[in-house]
């Protein structure tokens, strides 16, 4: 664990303009307008990046210049930016758009509904570099049950134990939060904002909706 840092960070409780694209995603008015949507679950993920940053080791790197030399602190190491298909993809682009020299992680994961209202997590596709000893960063829009992430997280750790594992989402339920710290404990979650209800069908609320369907269109469910 990282010294002196909360493992959950509500990112809105520090007024930044970081709520003002939080009010624009939930609000109905504006929230269909699927770029705007998908930019600013960029943006949001870049603020996100930028504070995790702030935790991640530092090492002493001397370069020239064009008049000398100059001491700067670059990484120790880059991150893994890792993400759930397909809702992910616009924060993964905003994580990389600060950490642009990471390696890169993929996961297929979805629920899979039932007649009775009930669903499962599907798992199909994996792609992942080395993770020992590696930051792991992990985003998903919409923290909910936390079961999706949960599973995605230990499909991720086959791949090797990281020295710290970061969530970032958009919006997190404390329903999702209390999973996640019961089966990875170690995990640090970076939120949007965070809400307290969740419906029976695994939504938050008030939430925003389906982030997939807002950022890339609605779909046949499975």
């Amino acid at each position: 664990m990282i010294a002196g840092q909360p493992t959950i960070i509500n990112l809105s409780k520090q007024h930044s303009i970081l709520n003002e694209w939080m009010y624009e995603i939930r609000s109905v008015d504006i929230q269909t307008d699927r770029m705007r949507f998908r930019r600013n679950l960029e943006r949001i993920a870049e603020i996100a990046a930028f504070e995790i940053s702030k935790h991640l080791p530092y090492v002493k790197k001397t370069c020239i210049t064009p008049l000398g030399r100059a001491t700067c602190h670059v990484l120790e190491q880059q991150p893994v930016v890792a993400t759930i298909l397909r809702a992910g993809l616009p924060m993964h682009q905003g994580l990389l758009n600060y950490f642009d020299k990471a390696d890169n992680a993929f996961i297929s994961a979805y629920r899979k509904h039932h007649e009775d209202g009930s669903f499962h997590i599907n798992l199909e596709y994996l792609s992942c570099p080395p993770l020992e000893g590696r930051y792991l960063i992990i985003c998903d829009p919409m923290l909910a049950t936390g079961a999706s992430l949960v599973k995605s997280i230990e499909l991720l750790l086959e791949c090797g134990q990281p020295a710290q594992i970061h969530v970032v989402a958009a919006i997190a339920c404390t329903v999702g939060i209390d999973h996640l710290r019961r089966h990875i404990p170690q995990a640090y979650v970076w939120a949007g904002d965070i809400d307290e209800e969740l419906t029976a069908k695994g939504y938050i609320v008030p939430g925003l909706g389906d982030a997939g369907d807002l950022a890339f269109g609605s779909k046949q469910q499975q």
